[in-house]
């Protein structure tokens, strides 16, 4: 059986947030037998009304083919952003339309929000005493509305388990990217990445808000430095080594780099350097040694300190995990 993302439209519901769980998980498909066209999902859009017409934010409406009894059916519920959450928004409550809705969901089914969809989970209590995010302009808003919710306002998403919340827009993909990630492996949500034309990774943590997420007009970038690091992960990369790339001085760099990324260079580098070790212990059987010398680690020591941090577990239980997954696939 697929696994079933429903998708809640809201009236004031934004396409594009809209779109991305369709875009993504329909995309998704099994890397193993290249060709077949196996999907990974099956992806459903309903409403909270009988099926029928759903007002977007744009000067059209979209048909919701499924009513609220489609929720029953959901493994994930994915809740997009609107700007026609009423009482949710204002006051932190659920209409009854949406509350009775919502009581159709199974317990155990993942809980999902793209951007101000979070107040919907946070006004049915989905978010007490967890972390959360939405987008950073509304997320004072947010804290204020639901004092019980630990709102990170800086990061792209969070994950907490059955719960996932991101912030607008295009942090939705990269959340939808990270639960393909997590439900299938790296090699399934970089094809999926590839046939979409979006980054494959955006670390969860990254900041948000980007001082200068597009370089002025004849300014240098850091561009090349991070492709020429990206080329050599395996082999030990020095600030000054990048900064070189772009003939700029350390300090010059590393203050351009985290204006354009969000983070900075270092942590750049440890986080591409796990979702290389991620890839080789998904896909190799190389030794938990080797993949730490490819992955630019060095030992196997700091390959299993930066992996715990970064995914909560150890390698040797990350590659026991993912591999008894494909088994059950």
């Amino acid at each position: 059986m697929r696994h079933r993302v429903v998708v809640l439209a809201l009236d004031g519901v934004i396409p594009f947030e809209l779109g991305i769980p369709q875009r993504i998980f329909g995309r998704a498909q099994s890397v193993e037998a290249p060709g077949t066209g196996e999907k990974l999902y099956t992806v459903v859009t309903c409403s909270v009304r009988p099926p029928g017409p759903v007002r977007t934010d744009a000067d059209f409406s979209i048909m919701a083919e499924h009513g609220p009894e489609a929720l029953a059916t959901a493994d994930t519920v994915v809740v997009p952003a609107s700007y026609e959450l009423g009482p949710v928004h204002e006051e932190g409550r659920l209409t009854g339309e949406l509350a009775a809705a919502l009581g159709l969901v199974r317990p155990g089914t993942r809980m999902v929000s793209i951007c101000t969809g979070g107040y919907v989970l946070a006004a049915a209590g989905l978010l007490d005493g967890r972390p959360a995010t939405t987008h950073w302009s509304s997320a004072d808003h947010f804290q204020r509305l639901f004092p019980k919710i630990r709102v990170d306002p800086d990061v792209l998403f969070i994950d907490d388990g059955d719960v996932l919340t991101s912030a607008g827009v295009a942090a939705g993909i990269d959340l939808c990217l990270h639960i393909v990630r997590r439900d299938h492996g790296t090699a399934v949500a970089n094809d999926v990445a590839r046939r979409t034309v979006v980054p494959p990774h955006r670390d969860g943590g990254q900041a948000q808000f980007i001082r200068r997420p597009l370089p002025e007009a004849g300014l240098a970038t850091t561009t090349a430095a991070r492709a020429w690091a990206l080329s050599r992960l395996e082999q030990p990369i020095l600030l000054r080594d990048m900064a070189r790339q772009e003939s700029m001085s350390v300090r010059t760099f590393t203050r351009r780099f985290r204006e354009e990324v969000g983070i900075s260079p270092g942590q750049w580098l440890a986080q591409q350097r796990v979702e290389r070790a991620r890839q080789l212990l998904e896909s190799t059987d190389l030794s938990v040694d080797q993949v730490a010398r490819d992955a630019g680690f060095g030992t196997a020591t700091s390959l299993r300190q930066h992996v715990q941090a970064a995914l909560g577990v150890s390698p040797t239980v990350y590659r026991r995990t993912f591999r008894s997954a494909s088994t059950r696939r």
